[in-house]
């Protein structure tokens, strides 16, 4: 386990307290739960876009080609 020191703005530490008083948990557990959520977004950000890089648009277009022409379901219309 790694300490982490930081700083953080007076009213998002206490309603940080206040959460892990009503949940029943650390601050500590709130803290890292809360970094653990942003990193993981940022890497799923991060991962979208470097898959999307790699798209072939000639190949999405071929694909789509072959997609029937259909009425769209109610209240899927554009």
């Amino acid at each position: 386990m790694t300490t982490i020191q930081v700083s953080v703005p007076d009213y998002l530490a206490k309603t940080a307290r206040e959460v892990a008083k009503k949940e029943k948990i650390s601050i500590d557990q709130i803290v890292s739960m809360a970094l653990s959520s942003q990193v993981s977004a940022w890497n799923v950000r991060d991962d979208v876009g470097t898959r999307a890089k790699r798209a072939d648009m000639n190949a999405f277009g071929r694909i789509m080609d072959k997609v029937k022409d259909r009425t769209p379901l109610p209240g899927d219309e554009i």
